[in-house]
């Protein structure tokens, strides 16, 4: 749930055709995801409606600008061609970005997590059993091929959002590159489904526990925590594994651009900055 709220008010940068229209929505599009997995009470909708019209003045008067200054800096690298190394280090640079959202965030969890009860747990766990048939259904099909055709689709649709239409020879780099990958999407699900278990036993020992603020901090925490970084030896290796591999392939995606193809990335990215910036300013 913390994650997904992450995903909800950041996602907009890659997966909307509009950031404006997205980030000037954002509370109101978070509230009503986040509504359809925990079912609030009327009691309780206007204060978590409030928590997230605070939290997004909060990222808008504090975070937009070092978000817009990443913009530019990309920009400044986009028409190059790039190493795994600097893909990489983008990718740090991107969670270093997020990390002051996430800690506010986590804080929000905890405060609204106080009023939850057993009702809404289970909501919330048929919400998440809903979820996951849905990814089993994107990402697990019984048929191998269609699963690789499935999984080529999703990343050339990454890729055209900032590149534009790709042609044979960047497609078939993708091709090559998610063959090779050692994404498992079995792992995969099988590690979201422990997170899944975690949230919910979590919040009813929270709950059970009447733990006061201190305690559901500490506790939103240790969940992000462990769905940055699983506890698991071996599926923490795997993560790292793959994303070494996925800051390669990035690398060879965008060095198979051509040169049109990095122009249409960079007015992608100035378009997001333009956005941002309409956020950022004073009102007038």
């Amino acid at each position: 749930m913390i994650i997904g709220v992450l995903l909800a008010l950041l996602g907009w940068l890659g997966g909307c055709s509009s950031v404006r229209l997205a980030y000037g929505n954002g509370a109101q599009l978070t509230w009503w995801w986040l509504d359809g997995y925990v079912d609030f009470s009327r009691e309780q909708a206007p204060r978590v409606k409030q928590g997230l019209q605070d939290l997004f003045a909060w990222h808008r008067s504090t975070q937009l600008p070092a978000t817009i200054g990443l913009l530019s800096a990309a920009q400044a690298e986009v028409l190059a061609a790039t190493t795994p190394e600097q893909a990489c280090r983008w990718q740090a640079q991107g969670r270093e970005l997020l990390e002051p959202t996430l800690q506010r965030l986590l804080l929000l969890a905890a405060e609204q997590s106080a009023g939850l009860g057993e009702a809404q747990f289970r909501h919330l766990a048929e919400r998440y059993a809903k979820g996951g048939d849905e990814m089993r259904d994107d990402f697990l099909q019984p048929d191998a091929t269609e699963r690789q055709e499935k999984s080529v689709e999703r990343a050339i649709e990454r890729a055209e959002r900032l590149y534009g239409r790709l042609g044979e020879t960047q497609r078939r780099v993708i091709r090559e590159g998610v063959l090779a990958s050692p994404f498992d999407p079995a792992l995969w699900l099988q590690d979201r489904e422990r997170r899944k278990s975690e949230v919910l036993a979590t919040l009813r020992r929270l709950a059970a526990d009447k733990a006061d603020a201190d305690q559901r901090l500490a506790a939103m925490r240790m969940l992000a925590a462990h769905a940055e970084r699983s506890p698991d030896p071996v599926y923490r290796a795997y993560q790292q594994r793959l994303g070494a591999y996925n800051c390669a392939f990035a690398a060879r995606i965008h060095n198979a651009t051509t040169p049109a193809q990095r122009q249409r990335a960079l007015e992608t990215l100035k378009d997001w900055e333009e956005d941002l910036r309409y956020f950022a300013a004073p009102p007038g």
